[in-house]
């Protein structure tokens, strides 16, 4: 990431660009956060603020242009298109585990074994998680198209169009080289400059002209919107192509469009007018199975309505169980010419329309529609938008991507479902054109709101530039985990729970049901125990999309599934669901999410100590934050039901529960036995906030019962698991007992962001928090790869990582993301960013993770789980620094802008809603 951009010099790379064609052959090291300085204010080294040249310059030392772009930002994530990243890691396999955890998951391998056989090979199925088929290292990735919960494309930060996510959960990784840009300048009636936008040299349409000097281009990411700046050597041209999707907080429903939108840029700095044009090629479907029995066809499209026009192609998908319309489109001004080709092979020469487009830099625009495709045949087509380009002057070319796919089927095909957009434009499946339409209008405002959104901590002089960017383009997976935001018809909600839940009803019917994966690898959606991280970036941004989900968990909570399964960790038959405790998950898109719950087979989940607690936690976070009484009135039923559930694990009556001496929470590769940090520290925090609820709720008798709890709790926690330094991981007799644990305060992390946890509601112990802190930065973060790949999970006392299990020796990202904000909450502002900052510059830097950021690393050779739910707790990061500025003057409460705000008089009963700017 560059976050100070330098002044490039002009070094000659023409030898290197062979391609172009003419008729006449002629970043900041931040250290601490305190007043940095502007990017541009580069100071003496080791002074807050410095610039560190050959940092901020390592994705972009091969750059070799000048040109900045159009209105490119400052910070985000930047790279030149040349850049390679040095090291190549693997995804984590059988043979990176040591033979004594071999040993320990030996039983557990050959029941995997067995049920990913039969689930492949019998029922052909894709498993939840693919332990033999990880996906490969390609460090691609940049911004994903799409807003929430329509299906997303992605498009890589050297252009290519390469992850899919159209069939709701389901991803295809796969590059379609028909999906290009294609830039034409012509000078006196000659083209002299015809250049595929691509690095690609693929075996298809080999008569167009690829191979771009990647050297002289360089892509800029701050999600929801990206810039590729591309200067063309010789032709005193830069080219700027921003892409907008409408990812808008507090907006439920732009924020669902299935749209995206390209605005190019066209710079002329010489003193020649010129006539460019940009062509946007298409291949209809992905030239897969899906493609394959044909039937695949093109039409040409106009709109005219409100005094604008499009104009373009639509792709008719119609292959069940979900067919779809994709739509490219341009716009039509008075300064511009739309023009398009209807049909051409994507897996010929590309010859016809190459000519065509060089002949006069448009394109023939043929009238009717397409044959539709044979058996085994592609079709793709093409849009063109053509300009006159004045000496030193700039045009823009505006195109739009859309694909309407309204009804959608699950893998199981037993029910259809809506997505939330058709609500605002119908379920036809003809609202390609009015989505393009709509998006080509409206993206001015998204930007607008977008730049209203994320200024207030651009601006923030006193935040490092790596923040910056971490904060907003890890919000990716928001959209991009698989995402799906449905619409919920009134007789698919249970009558009996409507007299005990005022409003499951008004708000799964007025803002839809929400879904996102675990993660793209780990197939599940809203996994809870996950989603705790996660939850920060949804209740702060959308929140009545996390309300949503809560009132999901809570109608399974209250369900059964009495079927039997076998286990794979324990080898135990056990039900699929019991009442009254919290479901793992919601289910596999794979299957029929919502109709049938925990995808999630390794281990019984109704035994894990956590998901309840973490339930009780988020609920009186998210009723702080919005200050909805409704739901927290709602959910009171619930939560006494899942605490009374939970208090059967506290076997000895000292007020605090034991683990089961297995791998019972959210680290369910990492045996827990007896008391633990980790999970008592979340019991006596539920306890705390059950007697806060009591309170609000007037439950005398309740608040006497969970004071009583919380008190000798405390009193046992202390007792049997602080040491002077931090506390025991657990209460085993095992040698990593001792290890300290980087996620061992996050009780009182969530206390903390609940406005609890100090004072008078204080759990635990001020001085005991700030010394286990410092000791976890001591040790997990400093004494591990340098103090710069973060916190490890689990650190021996004398500073050699735990390896005693297959993830106390990984780092997980969104686990860092909390402890940071833990740490700030605590007055650790340094040390939290310190921690935090390891961890971006390892992925986006080091490990060319971008836009799939994942669960874990290890210090060598191997990662886990792409693209990965948990790392979203960033925003907690975000929520702790509002809070703190909140203590410095007023209470703090959310609003439309970054987060939360520290408006004179809102307090943490005011509705977030009620704070927008508006």
């Amino acid at each position: 990431m560059v976050t100070c951009v330098p002044a490039f010099e002009q070094i000659g790379c023409a030898e290197r660009d062979s391609q172009v064609y003419s008729e006449d052959t002629g970043g900041t090291e931040a250290v601490r956060v305190t007043d940095s300085g502007s990017p541009e204010d580069c100071g003496p080294q080791n002074e807050p603020g410095y610039c560190n040249s050959e940092d901020s310059g390592q994705l972009m030392s091969s750059y070799e242009g000048k040109a900045r772009g159009y209105q490119v930002p400052p910070f985000g994530w930047r790279i030149c298109l040349a850049h390679e990243f040095a090291e190549k890691r693997k995804p984590f396999h059988a043979n990176n585990i040591s033979l004594s955890n071999l040993v320990k998951h030996f039983g557990m391998g050959l029941r995997y074994l067995k049920w990913w056989y039969r689930k492949t090979q019998v029922e052909k199925k894709t498993p939840f998680i693919d332990m033999f088929n990880s996906l490969p290292l390609r460090q691609i990735y940049g911004c994903p198209l799409g807003g929430i919960g329509g299906g997303t494309i992605t498009r890589g930060w050297r252009g290519q169009f390469c992850r899919w996510q159209l069939n709701p959960g389901m991803y295809q990784h796969r590059t379609v080289i028909a999906d290009q840009f294609i830039v034409c300048l012509r000078r006196d009636g000659r083209t002299v400059y015809q250049q595929v936008l691509s690095l690609e040299l693929p075996k298809v349409l080999r008569s167009w002209n690829w191979g771009l000097c990647g050297y002289f281009a360089f892509y800029h990411a701050l999600y929801p919107r990206a810039w590729t700046v591309y200067q063309l050597p010789g032709q005193n041209v830069t080219l700027t192509c921003r892409q907008i999707t409408p990812i808008l907080p507090h907006d439920y429903q732009d924020s669902s469009l299935p749209v995206g939108v390209f605005v190019w840029d066209v710079e002329n700095e010489g003193e020649e007018t010129l006539d460019v044009s940009i062509t946007f090629s298409m291949r209809n479907g992905l030239g897969g199975d899906d493609d394959a029995a044909g039937g695949l066809w093109n039409e040409p499209f106009r709109l005219e309505q409100d005094g604008t026009t499009v104009q373009g192609l639509l792709l008719h998908h119609p292959t069940p169980p979900n067919p779809y319309t994709m739509a490219v489109a341009g716009r039509c001004t008075a300064d511009t010419t739309v023009t398009y080709t209807t049909a051409f092979d994507p897996d010929s020469t590309g010859q016809q329309v190459w000519q065509d487009l060089l002949q006069d830099g448009q394109l023939d625009s043929p009238a009717g529609q397409s044959t539709p495709t044979q058996k085994g045949e592609g079709i793709a087509g093409a849009v063109c938008i053509s300009s006159k380009l004045l000496p030193r002057g700039r045009c823009c070319l505006e195109f739009s991507l859309a694909w309407d796919m309204p009804r959608i089927m699950f893998g199981a095909k037993g029910q259809v479902h809506y997505r939330r957009y058709t609500r605002f434009f119908g379920s036809d499946g003809d609202v390609a054109p009015a989505l393009s339409h709509y998006a080509l209008c409206q993206y001015e405002d998204w930007e607008n709101r977008i730049s209203a959104w994320q200024n207030p901590v651009l601006d923030d002089r006193t935040l490092p530039a790596w923040y910056k960017s971490a904060l907003f383009n890890e919000l990716y997976f928001l959209a991009d985990g698989g995402t799906v935001w449905l619409e919920v018809p009134e007789d698919s909600l249970p009558e009996e729970l409507g007299g005990s839940m005022y409003q499951l009803r008004p708000i799964l019917q007025d803002y839809g049901r929400f879904g996102y994966l675990e993660g793209q690898e780990y197939r599940m959606y809203n996994t809870y125990d996950v989603h705790f991280y996660a939850s920060f970036a949804l209740v702060m941004l959308w929140p009545k999309l996390e309300l949503s989900l809560q009132y999901d968990m809570a109608l399974a909570t209250f369900k059964e599934d009495l079927t039997r399964r076998r286990y794979l960790m324990s080898g135990v038959v056990a039900p699929v669901k019991r009442r009254n405790v919290i479901p793992h998950d919601i289910g596999d898109p794979d299957d029929e999410p919502w109709l049938r719950v925990n995808a999630y087979l390794i281990h019984d989940t109704a035994d894990w100590k956590d998901l309840n607690l973490k339930f009780v936690l988020q609920v009186y976070r998210d009723y702080y934050l919005t200050g909805d009484q409704g739901f927290l009135k709602d959910m009171w039923p619930v939560c006494l039901a899942v605490m009374e559930s939970e208090m059967k694990f506290d076997k000895d009556q000292d007020g605090l529960i034991e683990n089961g001496g297995y791998a019972d929470q959210t680290y369910d590769g990492w045996v827990t036995t007896g008391p633990s940090a980790y999970c008592g520290g979340l019991w006596l925090a539920a306890v705390a906030v059950m007697v806060q609820m009591a309170v609000l709720c007037g439950a005398q008798d309740v608040q006497d019962k969970f004071s009583s709890i919380l008190c000798r709790g405390r009193e046992a926690y202390e007792r049997l698991l602080w040491n002077g330094r931090y506390y025991n991981y657990d209460s085993s007799s095992q040698p990593q007992s001792r290890s300290v644990m980087s996620d061992q305060c996050a009780g009182q992390w969530f206390l903390r962001a609940s406005g609890l946890g100090e004072g008078d509601t204080e759990v635990f112990p001020t001085l005991h928090v700030v010394r286990a802190l410092r000791t976890i930065f001591e040790l997990n973060v400093q004494a591990f790869a340098g103090g710069a790949m973060g916190a490890v999970n689990g650190m021996q006392p004398h500073g050699v990582p735990d390896r005693s299990s297959v993830q106390s020796d990984e780092v997980w990202v969104g686990v860092v993301y909390g402890l940071a904000a833990t740490m700030i909450q605590e007055g650790l502002t340094w040390e939290g960013f310190r921690t935090a900052e390891g961890c971006y510059r390892t992925v986006w830097e080091r490990l060319g993770l971008a836009f799939q950021t994942p669960e874990a690393y290890c210090q060598q050779r191997v990662f886990r789980s792409l693209a990965y739910m948990r790392p979203l707790s960033i925003w907690a990061m975000q929520l702790a620094l509002q809070q703190q500025q909140g203590r410095k003057s007023r209470r703090p409460a959310v609003t439309q802008g970054t987060g939360l705000s520290t408006q004179p008089g809102c307090g943490p009963k005011r509705s977030l809603a009620d704070l927008s700017p508006e």
